[in-house]
């Protein structure tokens, strides 16, 4: 890709009551999260650059998140509900992307707190690994998850919770061919772009064994990347999906990396002590580089799902992880050499690779005292563990109403 990117962010939030327990769709209902929704600005202008969404719920940068299930006419029964999302408008630089999000962020956590409620950046729930449909979905309900592989897989989302880190390059056109290509070489290096967000030790009510359960459970079944194509492009058939059509104007010749663990955007989303709010920049930072890169080869267009549960259990412990993480920073750096701004941000990356620190290595002791407390179980399994593999969606599994996607 070439010439100056813009940006923008999504970044999914799960909500905590003051007690410090997760507040998920078995006890938060729609209407409580409409009601911190409902508190919110709605501005001018953003929806130049936000899609709305067939029900309407998108209509404001903060949006309740979660599944709506559906009669039998397709008509809406109820909406469960997981968390929040804030997406920011299109920015110019990563700064002002994250000085948005950072802003908008702490806007949601001063409505949130006089409901009870505490945004939180976890990247899989600790309790639980699956979202259960009940009643089980009807026809319609099945054929609408028929119809697409990410509808397949939709039981992980509920029970999941990270960023969508959006680039475009305007001087490169939207040849669909180019779009492909890119996110093609995202889906090709994921497994080493994303232990530097790993958040995610728990699952099940206990510690699972490795850095990122999402990871391990989530990326190979769930795409890693998007490419957004105009309205008449031919779509490549992948399973996951590597292009979709735009839904509107603004998103023709978005990027989108969709595998980052969760990360914080301002301090009181942090899980745990030692997380840090620097990373969303920092990983956009990154993707900038790699995608400006062309020296790197890699190419694929499904995730590669070994790789992603190797990375997801040893982080950079693994010595081929370490080393595809260090060839990806390298290259990002070169490409984006003599700018200072960038530079810093990758060279906290670097550190980052240098300490094999990731947030969840970090902030471990705190996260388990946490985890303790709240009873989420801190059974340790030994770090040479097999990860739990993807499990095949049950007839009761989903993640949201199918043909009507929050997200």
């Amino acid at each position: 890709m070439r010439g100056e990117a813009r940006y923008g962010l999504e970044h999914e939030l799960a909500l905590l009551r003051d007690d410090g327990t997760v507040a998920d769709h078995r006890s938060l209902t729609h209407a409580q999260v409409a009601a911190v929704v409902d508190e919110l600005p709605e501005l001018p202008g953003d929806q130049t650059d936000l899609r709305i969404g067939d029900a309407g719920i998108r209509r404001k940068r903060w949006y309740a998140e979660g599944y709506e299930r559906l009669d039998e006419n397709g008509g809406l029964l109820r909406f469960d509900p997981k968390g929040i999302e804030i997406r920011t408008r299109v920015h110019d630089s990563v700064e002002a992307a994250a000085d948005a999000l950072a802003a908008d962020a702490l806007t949601l956590a001063a409505v949130a707190a006089r409901h009870g409620l505490r945004p939180v950046a976890f990247a899989h729930h600790p309790q639980l690994s699956a979202y259960r449909l009940d009643p089980p979905p009807n026809a319609h309900e099945r054929a609408l998850m028929a119809a697409s592989p990410e509808e397949r897989t939709s039981h992980l989302h509920m029970v999941t919770w990270g960023p969508d880190l959006n680039l475009s390059f305007p001087e490169s056109g939207t040849d669909p061919a180019v779009l492909a290509d890119a996110a093609a070489k995202l889906t090709f290096y994921s497994p080493y772009l994303v232990p530097w967000s790993f958040s995610s030790p728990f699952r099940d009510g206990r510690v699972w064994g490795g850095l990122s359960a999402r990871t391990a459970r989530r990326t190979g079944a769930r795409p890693a990347a998007l490419a957004y194509l105009p309205p008449d492009a031919p779509l490549l058939v992948t399973d996951p999906s590597l292009v979709r059509h735009a839904g509107i104007p603004g998103e023709v010749g978005r990027i989108e990396f969709k595998a980052f663990d969760a990360v914080p955007a301002v301090a009181g989303e942090e899980p745990a002590d030692g997380v840090g709010t620097d990373l969303p920049a920092a990983l956009l930072s990154l993707l900038t580089g790699l995608l400006r890169d062309d020296t790197l080869p890699g190419r694929r267009r499904t995730p590669d799902a070994t790789a992603h549960r190797r990375s997801a259990l040893r982080g950079w412990a693994d010595p081929a992880v370490r080393a595809g993480s260090q060839a990806v920073l390298d290259a990002a750096t070169a490409a984006l050499a003599g700018d200072d701004a960038h530079g810093a941000r990758l060279a906290s990356l670097a550190r980052r690779l240098a300490r094999r620190e990731t947030p969840r290595t970090g902030c471990w002791p705190a996260t388990a005292r946490a985890a303790a407390s709240r009873g989420w179980g801190t059974r340790r399994r030994t770090a040479q563990a097999e990860p739990v593999p993807p499990g095949r969606p049950g007839p009761g599994d989903a993640r949201r109403g199918p043909g009507r996607a929050q997200r």
